[in-house]
């Protein structure tokens, strides 16, 4: 299954995930001036960042509005993109958010699990209910494919809806990442982790030990770590005995030249530094 894939990869690496949330304005202009084709840009850029990295990151995501907005040829950098990454040998999120009713999921499970936008991973929103979720079981169990759901994430809107009690006095996460983990039971890796993992925000470290103990099968896709405010130490707390999660950051990485003068001409030196450095911080022994 692919989460066992992941999970050696995290044993091997770190539990860094590097997001490739690329906007435009994160690209240095000696850089992107070098070419006329905007698709091109990104994705020699995105090049740049996987080939230095990509030996001390678990895994890469990539968030696709940001190819989006761009339009065609926006969607085209993030195809080859996820082609190059997959290529290499290294596992990609598609940061998609999908979540829709059953019919509608199953074209969104082909689109992002075959043909042009193949990944590795989606991510999925469960607040349609979980028979938005279960038409992608096939390709979990068959086709070595896997998903995170958004259970408790990283932004302030999470305190809308995700933090409500219940009649039981359960907030929302707690029930979604319950019935996550039920799902999940599915598809168990050798690993002891699903592939079907839970989403889960590193802003905060409130109720970290509870959530981690009581989703003890679910793998973590932890974001908010950096520009978000999260921190190692919140974010080490969804963590078990150094694995059961990556932790994402994106414009540390993609922006760490920034903290230096004249950076922009190294940047992916500067994104890999940054890298190493977070891996230490999450307390990544390289002798493991």
């Amino acid at each position: 299954m692919i989460i066992d894939r992941l999970y050696e990869e995290v044993e091997n690496k770190g539990n860094v995930c590097i997001g490739l949330d690329t906007n435009l304005s994160y690209i240095p202009a000696v850089f992107l001036n070098k070419y006329t084709n905007i698709e091109d840009g990104i994705f020699e850029f995105n090049k740049k960042i996987i080939d230095a990295t990509m030996d001390h990151a678990a895994c890469f995501k990539v968030q696709i509005a940001y190819y989006e907005a761009l339009g065609i040829k926006g969607l085209m950098a993030y195809k080859r993109t996820l082609e190059y990454i997959r290529s290499s040998g290294c596992i990609a999120i598609s940061d998609t958010k999908r979540g829709d009713i059953s019919d509608t999921a199953k074209m969104y499970a082909k689109a992002h699990f075959e043909g042009d936008f193949e990944t590795d991973f989606i991510t999925v929103n469960p607040y349609m209910g979980m028979d938005s979720i279960e038409v992608y079981m096939d390709y979990i169990k068959n086709k070595e494919k896997g998903l995170f759901v958004l259970v408790r994430t990283s932004n302030k809107g999470a305190q809308d809806f995700e933090y409500v009690q219940s009649s039981s006095k359960r907030r929302i996460y707690e029930i979604v990442g319950e019935k996550v983990q039920v799902l999940g039971e599915e598809v168990l890796g050798n690993c002891g982790y699903s592939s079907i993992g839970g989403v889960i925000g590193c802003t905060t470290a409130e109720d970290g030990k509870k959530i981690r103990e009581n989703l003890n099968k679910t793998f973590f896709l932890i974001p908010g770590f950096g520009a978000q405010g999260g921190g190692a130490k919140e974010a080490s707390v969804y963590l078990k005995n150094g694995n059961g999660g990556v932790v994402n950051s994106s414009r540390g990485i993609l922006l760490a030249y920034k903290k230096y003068e004249n950076g922009e001409e190294k940047f992916d030196e500067y994104a890999r530094k940054e890298v190493m450095k977070m891996k230490k911080e999450l307390g990544f022994a390289e002798s493991k």
